[in-house]
């Protein structure tokens, strides 16, 4: 959409909003509607708060408004009633723009300027958006124009008053520019009050229009807290120069058009971050002067201007001035002649430095516009001159007197002019040699740091931490350099160019080519960068704690492969040392089942690592020493196993013996110990009865022995494994503490019962 477009569209809003304040309509269409002056009166009267006089009068079958501009405080320049009756598009914008700019700018931000005793209020606003997003890294508003098309500095202007509406990171996420600039309008519209002036998809461009911006960020500056410091303000005056020059001549040259400009200074603007050239439509910056036009192609409006001029350098009609007048007039150009001559002698001799060449330059054009502004002063004192010339009224001594002052007149502001555009195209000379020599070495830099990170991205990562540390550093310097050579891409943001009007397009395009090549350039090498960093942390935390990882797993292995290889296995003295050699290395087995997962997470660590590296000699190692833990771990489970099946048996066999031994001896007791009992009885009895013998069976005997040892070998294994870290972990749980004794209880009283059930048993029969 053309600007002209989007400025209707958004002066339309602005308008219709303040209508709706008194009551009014809105305006459909604003090039038309306002051709009469009536809504245009209806706008201004709800603004100022009271009915305004208007004078009304026909001409060419139209009504007439006649704004009473003087007294509204307004600056209508070149802007005349019969533009708005023929629905001049762009003057109507201007008009538009200069009530904008008085009520929406200049009346909300007074108080702040008077406070802080400036005069630029766009030099203030940007001041106060820096100073509200400075503690946002994405946000960099050096203008306001392409600084505001990615919806961040809207969002963060707002959450920097307003957190509590969003979180900032819902707005980082949103990966359209014109889902966050929608995002942004309708927090401001629900919460702040402020009308939806703008329309996303007219500031998702390269080049948002410049005074809708400036329009709808006042709309915020009027509703949030409008503290700017000093500080914030310096910052924007050190910006580079061609930028902050920008900021002060606009608002000049928006109010006061030079009509008889023959050049342009324009500014190619590179945005760095995403590689976008603008190329702002040519804004006058300084004007030449009569008797020069003809070095130059005029366009129509300029052709106007200079027979306008040329009108008024014609001579008075005759009595309308008298010498005195003429006297008075003369005394007072001369005096300000005097003081431009030494204005241009005292301005400092052009330097080397590009960045003080662009802030002579852009000074120099301000004392050209000051120029400008006095030349029909000097063309009235030579027109007053002429008339009294042709009157023929002087004397011959006052004619001649008369004649040599015009002369003397024209001569000096001649001389002026000539050597204030001497100095003008040298100083633009300067400038662009300097502005090329720029060009020439960030090109020369570029081709430099595109080889060398073809380079450093061309080596695989690996194969060790220590590469990775190194490549770390490594990057670091190129980050270094990085820095350093913003200073000359900032320098480069805002290119000064000087064209004649008839081959401006022409001239610049070749530059703003060549501009749009380098800054594509400069922000592949800063993704890069960014990206390559992020890799290159992702990649050494990896590294890191999977070396960690490792080292703790290497020597928890080494640890109990040495406690496995301490425990003496064979050539055991007695049951209890069996038993206690059983019971560590059942420990020892439990602790490994425990360990098992880190053997798996070693193994995801080393994929997560290799994604990232991609490097087959690290792949290689990586593999290699995680098959070695897992050689080891199943050599180790082995060892275990195999000593525990032996010593398991070994302790069974032991036990079932000497409980066997202890048994019969128990058994021997008895029957002993009953026998002779029997032998009193007979003794002191009458013979007793006949009894028969029972016999005790060999196969319920064998029964006995295989029973018992089954006991015995449960018990040693549940003591084992009560005893291991699964149930140690655990022991500070009462309920887990309860079971463990609750199962050891029962264990010792099934054995007793066992044994004590086969002891009565054998005496029952023995008895018998």
């Amino acid at each position: 959409m053309e600007i002209e477009d989007v400025q209707k569209k958004t002066f339309t809003k602005w308008v219709n909003s303040q209508l709706a304040k008194t009551g009014k309509p809105p305006v459909e269409d604003l090039f038309s509607d306002l051709c009469d002056g009536r809504r245009l009166l209806e706008l201004l009267e709800g603004l100022t708060g009271h009915e305004l006089t208007t004078f009304l009068k026909l001409w060419k079958s139209f009504v007439i408004c006649v704004l009473p501009a003087s007294h509204l405080q307004v600056e209508l320049v070149n802007i005349g009633a019969a533009d708005i009756v023929d629905g001049n598009h762009k003057l109507i914008l201007g008009l538009i723009w200069s009530i904008i700019l008085h009520w929406q700018v200049k009346d909300v931000m007074k108080d702040v300027m008077e406070g802080l005793q400036q005069t630029n209020s766009e030099k203030i606003l940007l001041s106060w958006v820096r100073q509200n997003t400075r503690q946002y890294p994405q946000v960099n508003v050096v203008n306001f124009s392409s600084s505001w098309n990615d919806g961040l500095a809207f969002n963060a202007l707002i959450h920097s008053h307003r957190p509590e509406l969003f979180d900032w990171s819902s707005v980082e996420k949103k990966t359209s520019a014109v889902d966050r600039l929608e995002h942004a309008f309708s927090k401001a519209e629900q919460h702040l009050g402020i009308e939806r002036l703008l329309d996303p998809e007219d500031v998702a461009v390269a080049h948002p229009d410049k005074k809708s911006i400036i329009m709808y960020v006042t709309s915020l500056f009027r509703v949030l807290p409008q503290s700017v410091s000093m500080e914030a303000i310096q910052e924007v005056e050190t910006l580079p120069q061609a930028a902050t020059a920008n900021i002060t001549r606009v608002t000049t040259e928006e109010h006061y058009q030079i009509q008889t400009k023959q050049r342009f200074s324009e500014q190619i603007t590179v945005n760095v971050a995403q590689g976008r050239v603008q190329s702002p439509s040519p804004q006058p910056r300084y004007k030449s002067y009569a008797y020069t036009q003809a070095a130059y192609v005029q366009s129509p409006e300029q052709k106007r201007s200079q027979e306008e001029l040329q009108q008024r350098l014609s001579p008075l009609p005759a009595g309308t001035t008298s010498l005195e007048s003429y006297q008075a007039a003369l005394e007072e150009v001369l005096t300000w002649l005097l003081s431009a001559e030494d204005g241009l002698q005292g301005q400092a001799p052009i330097s080397n430095h590009v960045e003080e060449v662009k802030e002579q330059f852009h000074t120099h054009e301000g004392y050209m516009v000051e120029l400008t502004t006095h030349q029909s002063s000097v063309g009235r004192v030579l027109r007053a001159g002429a008339a009294l010339l042709g009157e023929g009224n002087l004397s011959e001594e006052e004619d001649s007197e008369v004649r040599e002052q015009m002369n003397l007149l024209n001569s000096r502001w001649e001389h002026l002019r000539v050597a204030s555009m001497e100095r003008q195209s040298r100083l633009h000379e300067v400038l662009m040699d300097l502005q090329h020599e720029q060009l020439q070495q960030l090109t020369d830099w570029l081709d430099v740091t595109e080889a060398r990170i073809k380079k450093m991205g061309a080596q695989a990562l690996g194969p060790d931490l220590e590469d990775i540390k190194r490549r770390v550093e490594e990057h670091k310097l190129l980050q270094e350099d990085l820095e350093l050579e913003q200073v000359r891409v900032n320098s480069l943001t805002h290119m000064v160019v000087v064209v004649d009007e008839n081959s401006g397009d022409s001239t610049t395009a070749a530059l703003e080519n060549k501009l749009q090549v380098l800054g594509d350039r400069w922000a592949a090498i800063c993704r890069w960068t960014e990206e390559r960093w992020i890799v290159l942390q992702e990649t050494l935390l990896k590294w890191q704690h999977f070396t960690n990882e490792q080292c703790l797993f290497d020597s928890w292995l080494t640890q109990k492969e040495d406690m496995v290889g301490s425990i003496k296995t064979t050539n055991l003295k007695d049951q209890t040392e069996m038993v206690a050699c059983l019971h560590h290395l059942t420990t020892l087995k439990a602790d490994l089942d425990v360990k098992r997962p880190t053997m798996d997470k070693l193994c995801s660590m080393s994929q997560d690592l290799l994604s990232s590296v991609k490097n087959r000699e690290v792949a290689s190692k990586l593999e290699a020493r995680l098959d070695s833990f897992a050689q080891r771990w199943e050599q180790l489970v082995q060892i275990l196993e195999m000593s525990i099946t032996q010593l398991s048996a070994a302790v069974s066999a032991a036990q079932h013996s000497e409980l066997t031994h202890s048994v019969t001896a128990t058994v021997t007791k008895v029957t002993t110990r009953e026998k002779m009992s029997a032998v009193r009885q007979t003794r002191e009895s009458p013979p007793p009865q006949k009894k028969r013998q029972v016999v005790v069976d060999s196969e319920l005997r064998k029964r006995f022995d295989v029973d018992f040892t089954e006991v015995h070998s449960y018990m040693t294994r549940g003591e084992a494994i009560l005893q291991s870290p699964e149930f140690s972990v655990t022991r500070k749980d009462s309920s887990i503490q309860e079971l463990h004794d609750k199962v050891q209880v029962k264990i010792v009283c099934l054995c007793l019962m066992c044994i004590c059930g086969s002891v009565s048993f054998i005496y029952d029969l023995n008895v018998q």
